[in-house]
């Protein structure tokens, strides 16, 4: 007997139906869209006329996954994200956005937006002449938004951002290394700007940017705070302060946007129906391993292991003609400005299944399983 026409168009949607429903199945065990900085950049910023780059030996000289040749990661080997990622059974790592195979069922894995020398303004960063801000990250997810829509249609596509989606958010401290403490290489907001104006400015453009994404079916948000700037090899040079000691204004102005940032994601939580933010409490965790950094079995939290320029070789970034330390694995940072894969490894651990000390109100993993 001969199918009817409309019983053949029924088997066709039921099968593409199928196939999508095993396309989330198949591809999404924690999935990860990454939104920053260099913190978190996996190479988008290879594929830019950027001053801000890694794509240099020895950077990646750890990664396994590339063999140990440089990807754009700003560390020796993975990154904190790259971490998180594989702690909740990610199938691989989120592929940056602007990479030609990041397309088709690759995108379900996650996808990684994040860009060195990135903030949450668009002025920030410049002086790096090329680099993608917060509100063009937000863009990019839209594109990717649109091609989950034809991959895997319209209701399947926001279920799978809804329920196995984790979207972090790791950015920040640009707009103080490379904004508002710099404002003669900069946009001169620190003349123009009180600390708590500028303060405001941020919280303001982060909520549009937070919310924006809310509204493309984002709801499962990990948003990290800043951490001591004024603890950085970088930072600690230019002081020229002692081994023990951190340089003051970066840390309060951190300190005081983290307090903002908190009251944001609460307000939130309260706010956008359905939402889930976590708050991941980067300034405490980095403190408490500089701080005690030899308990963790490190040598040292001062000294950048790639650099050179003063005590902490905190001047000029890693590449082929710096100086490498020995053991990587006991320097708390690789480099003037990025912590090791060592320290990274510790933060994410306490991300993913620490207390609310680190990471509230719920940790990833909890998070990850609503």
């Amino acid at each position: 007997m001969t199918m009817s026409w409309w019983a053949a168009a029924a088997v066709v949607l039921c099968s593409a139906a199928a196939a999508s429903g095993e396309l989330v199945d198949e591809f999404a065990s924690g999935a990860s869209f990454i939104f920053g900085d260099s913190l978190v950049d996996a190479g988008n910023n290879n594929y830019i006329p950027s001053l801000s780059r890694a794509n240099m030996t020895p950077n990646g000289i750890d990664f396994a996954a590339s063999g140990g040749m440089p990807t754009g990661r700003f560390t020796n080997g993975r990154t904190i994200a790259d971490i998180i990622g594989e702690m909740l059974g990610q199938a691989d790592y989120s592929p940056p956005f602007l990479a030609p195979n990041t397309t088709g069922g690759a995108i379900l894995n996650g996808v990684n937006y994040a860009s060195g020398g990135a903030g949450i303004l668009n002025a920030t960063g410049k002086i790096f002449v090329n680099r993608i801000g917060m509100d063009l990250q937000v863009d990019n997810f839209n594109i990717t938004r649109r091609q989950l829509d034809g991959l895997l249609g319209r209701d399947r596509a926001k279920a799978f951002l809804r329920r196995k989606a984790i979207f972090s958010v790791t950015v920040g401290s640009n707009d103080f290394l490379n904004n508002y403490l710099m404002p003669v290489l900069s946009t001169g907001t620190r003349i123009a700007e009180s600390p708590d104006g500028f303060l405001d400015d941020l919280i303001a453009h982060l909520r549009d940017q937070l919310t924006r994404l809310y509204t493309l079916d984002a709801r499962k948000f990990v948003v990290a705070n800043v951490g001591p700037l004024g603890c950085i090899p970088y930072q600690k040079t230019i002081n020229r302060v002692d081994d023990d000691q951190c340089v003051k204004l970066p840390n309060q102005l951190a300190a005081q946007y983290n307090a903002k940032l908190r009251d944001l994601l609460i307000d939130l939580n309260g706010s956008l129906t359905g939402a889930r933010f976590c708050l991941a409490n980067v300034y405490d965790l980095v403190m408490e391993l500089i701080t005690n950094y030899s308990n963790y079995g490190f040598e040292t939290a001062s000294v950048a292991c790639c650099g050179n320029g003063g005590s902490y070789d905190g001047l000029v970034p890693c590449g082929p003609t710096t100086s490498l330390c020995d053991a990587r694995d006991k320097h708390v940072f690789w480099d003037p400005y990025h912590p090791s894969e060592a320290a990274n490894v510790l933060l994410a651990k306490y991300i993913v299944d620490g207390d609310a000390k680190y990471i509230s109100p719920m940790n990833l993993r909890k998070l990850f399983s609503l």
